[in-house]
């Protein structure tokens, strides 16, 4: 069977299910806020949270879509904006409804948008951090006022729509509009509350969630990044896996053998929403290519450098990141050129660390070419009770590149140390030959 298409039935069986064992209580939760029913209009409060541990929203950011169960119209917003404004034709007066789509599609505003056109907490381009680089940008919010359906409607769907105790009609069909992700459907939670000054609560209306989940195979039918290994005591470098993304002349595998190569558009910068990668030809032809090399021993300590390189050449990864899995991760001395957190998902079993890049210093990893990469080195303490360099111990379980899990080298291709007995018994002949030398010399 061709190693690609046996790489892609173990994928689909691990991955398409949109769990993942890292971050098992990974979502982005859509939150639905009824702020006031001003008879035929109601005012909501929409925001997006991104409870991911790793995973983030690049750019261009999400498109949150939904399907309206009647008539309604948004008239305005604060924060976002619909892609389109639909046909508005059934209202006659100068003002016109911002959208009058049966499923809009919302962007978020760019920074710097103009005040009076912001909410609290929106306008950053439709980016969400993960929860663990930077507490201030996972989430995202939008106002907006938009018009009931007439009650003579009879356009709803079965089953009968949600609806809250104040006579609030929930839309149907959520999306974010990133590949990977499906969304559930709406459910009530208890009604949001909001202090000012941590003495007077208040509350909304209503509140209704979705949750939004994510899985690589939905994402893409092929992983996106592969993992090599070398080490100072192992003469070869171990590569990547044969196809780990794809093979050459498979339909999707665009490759060009060097940068001279590149037709002149694509030289030029590109945005981050090419869905096609266009990648240099290699033998397993990955986006992104990790490399963990054991550099150094010392009498307390062990030393790691980790190369993170970009193989696509029109696509830069904002806001990047790494998740390793490793069982020495609980002894990390210093990261010297990365962020660096622990993530103890079970409890203080803390073997998985999370690395991304220092801010305006190597948090963009550029498209490929000369500067195409980011690497840091690792010190990490030595236990005597359990460290060793014998069968692999030195070398990660599992890599994931932006939440996406990467294809390792099979277990029994991991660098070993050399045969103690091969060594000793090629010392020994050298010194037997030596002195059977020196000694014809002599005689």
């Amino acid at each position: 069977m061709n190693p690609f298409f046996r790489i892609h039935l173990f994928f689909f069986i691990i991955v398409s299910y949109g769990y993942d064992s890292l971050d098992p209580y990974g979502n982005i939760t859509i939150t639905w806020d009824f702020l006031a029913d001003n008879g035929d209009n109601v005012d909501v409060k929409v925001s997006l949270y991104n409870f991911q541990l790793f995973r983030h929203v690049e750019q261009p950011g999400w498109r949150l879509g939904w399907t309206w169960r009647g008539d309604e119209v948004i008239w305005t917003m604060l924060g976002a904006e619909a892609t389109e404004q639909g046909n508005c034709s059934s209202f006659r007066g100068q003002t016109k409804p911002h959208c009058c789509e049966k499923k809009p599609n919302i962007i978020d505003l760019m920074p710097g948008t103009p005040y009076n056109m912001q909410s609290a907490n929106c306008c950053k381009g439709g980016v969400l951090t993960s929860i663990t680089q930077d507490v201030t940008k996972y989430g995202a919010t939008f106002q907006m006022n938009y018009k009931k359906a007439s009650e003579t409607d009879d356009d709803y769907d079965d089953p009968p729509p949600p609806q809250a105790d104040g006579n609030f009609t929930m839309p149907q069909n959520f999306t974010l509009g990133i590949p990977g992700y499906s969304c559930g459907a709406p459910f009530q939670v208890p009604p949001t509350k909001i202090t000012k000054d941590g003495k007077r609560w208040t509350q909304v209306l209503d509140t209704w969630n979705v949750t939004c989940m994510y899985s690589q195979f939905l994402a893409s039918p092929a992983p996106k990044c592969c993992v090599s290994f070398s080490a100072f005591y192992y003469s070869t470098i171990v590569p990547c896996p044969i196809c780990s993304c794809n093979c050459q002349g498979l339909p999707g595998a665009n490759c060009v053998n060097d940068d001279k190569g590149l037709p002149p558009m694509l030289r030029l910068p590109q945005g981050n929403d090419s869905a096609q990668p266009l990648v240099r030809c290699s033998r397993h032809m990955c986006p992104i290519r990790v490399h963990w090399h054991v550099k150094q021993s010392y009498k307390e300590y062990w030393r790691v450098k980790i190369t993170i390189t970009n193989l696509n050449f029109v696509k830069n990864y904002s806001q990047w990141n790494l998740v390793v899995l490793h069982p020495n991760f609980r002894s990390v001395h210093r990261v010297f050129s990365f962020n660096y957190k622990p993530l103890p998902i079970y409890g203080n079993l803390n073997d998985t660390g999370m690395f991304w890049g220092l801010e305006y210093y190597n948090d963009m990893l550029l498209t490929h070419g000369e500067n195409g990469n980011v690497q840091t080195e690792i010190l990490l303490h030595k236990d005597k009770e359990e460290f060793t360099f014998k069968e692999g111990w030195a070398f990660p379980r599992k890599i994931s590149f932006n939440g996406d899990e990467c294809v390792m080298p099979s277990p029994d291709d991991y660098p070993r140390l050399p045969n103690k007995a091969n060594h000793i018994t090629t010392t020994t002949s050298f010194i037997v030959l030596f002195s059977v030398l020196m000694l014809s010399i002599l005689l």
